[in-house]
């Protein structure tokens, strides 16, 4: 059993490696296609930067890898892009979380899913449900966040992975512009 889950991690942490850190540290051309319609359309910019920002969200059980980035026009601070990736039933699926300059969620989406059932968790009117919630609001599977029929893991798993990166964001100190 230990093999198997030894196996199972090296598996995912090199799955999501190839995903999050293609040549040149960027995102997977798919993923990053996506990354910037979305800020595009949400931020309402057309040209912009994403950095790499140096603060980390801890991986956990829900949260298997992620990448947080500064959105930029010029030199002024748009926002944050976050894209994680957390467990499905069989697998796993990737997703951004847009947050405006004061970590407020602005967008949510389901950018990769891979099962067969439960892709319902990528339907904007169940991802709006994330929005205006900011480091210090505390989402609950069934309360604040409605199940899903069929999709009862991923929903579980965003639930978690998005509550896990607003209690880590907690700690992030805001960019103030003078």
């Amino acid at each position: 059993m230990i093999r198997f889950l030894t196996f199972f991690s090296l598996s995912i942490t090199l799955f999501m490696s190839s995903l999050f850190l293609p040549k040149n540290d960027s995102l997977s051309k798919n993923i990053e296609k996506q990354v910037q319609k979305e800020i595009r359309k949400t931020f309402n910019v057309e040209i912009f930067n994403l950095e790499q920002n140096t603060f980390k969200i801890p991986n956990n059980s829900f949260l298997q890898a992620s990448t947080f980035l500064e959105i930029r026009t010029q030199e002024t601070l748009q926002g944050y892009a976050f894209i994680g990736t957390a467990p499905s039933k069989t697998d796993s699926f990737e997703y951004l979380v847009l947050l405006n300059k004061d970590l407020i969620i602005v967008k949510a989406k389901v950018l990769i899913y891979r099962e067969d059932y439960g892709g319902e968790i990528g339907s904007k009117r169940w991802l709006s449900q994330f929005i205006s919630k900011d480091r210090f609001s505390i989402l609950g599977y069934g309360k604040e966040i409605i199940p899903i029929s069929g999709a009862t893991i991923s929903v579980k798993s965003m639930t978690s992975s998005i509550n896990h990166l607003l209690q880590s964001l907690q700690g992030f100190e805001i960019e103030t512009t003078p």
